[in-house]
């Protein structure tokens, strides 16, 4: 074939210039370059989020997580994750998708309480008053039961005042012809 070629053209009986030989390589040419400056510029972008990426930004991960980043381990691509307070999680540095930048306008003060319904919702359980008051002790229950002195409960005790009220509301869901029964039948 190639000798055909060269023959062609040692004759001078060579086709005439054909414009879309020479299209399919710069088309070609151009969907590479256009390929390699969107690599580039997506990597720009990586190395300017990692910059911003240091204790204290808030961060999203690429499976969804919101958290405040609390030291990121360069060296072994690690970076650890405050979710909420005192729940910690370590994730790989590549998981971290954006930094969240808060608006100054939905910023919310951590000293006043959201309100729901008009009524005000702490942001935990220590203004939670101990309304116990109403409350008769079922039998068999002991001192350990007991609110403490402070006048609030333990973890432990609320549990066993749940589990308790638990086990009165499914006697008086019963069926008083049947006390063998359990609700769910």
């Amino acid at each position: 074939m190639l000798a055909h070629v060269v023959a062609q053209t040692a004759t001078g009986d060579a086709p005439p210039f054909d414009i879309f030989s020479l299209l399919l390589p710069l088309a070609l040419a151009f969907l590479i370059f256009t390929m390699f400056r969107r690599q580039r510029k997506t990597q720009q972008q990586v190395k300017e989020m990692r910059t911003q990426m240091e204790p204290g930004t808030e961060v999203m991960t690429q499976f969804g997580l919101y958290g405040t980043i609390v030291s990121i381990d360069q060296e072994n691509n690690k970076a650890v994750l405050e979710l909420s307070p005192g729940n910690l999680a370590t994730v790989h540095t590549q998981a971290l998708s954006k930094v969240v930048q808060q608006d100054t306008a939905a910023v919310v003060d951590p000293a006043v309480e959201p309100a729901v319904d008009g009524v005000s919702v702490p942001d935990d359980a220590s203004s939670i008053s101990d309304d116990r008051t109403d409350r008769t002790p079922s039998t068999g229950s002991t001192a350990a039961s007991a609110p403490t002195a402070g006048g609030t409960e333990t973890p432990e005790e609320a549990l066993r005042r749940l589990d308790r009220e638990a086990v009165q509301e499914n006697r008086d869901a019963r069926d008083p012809r049947d006390p063998k029964a359990t609700p769910d039948n």
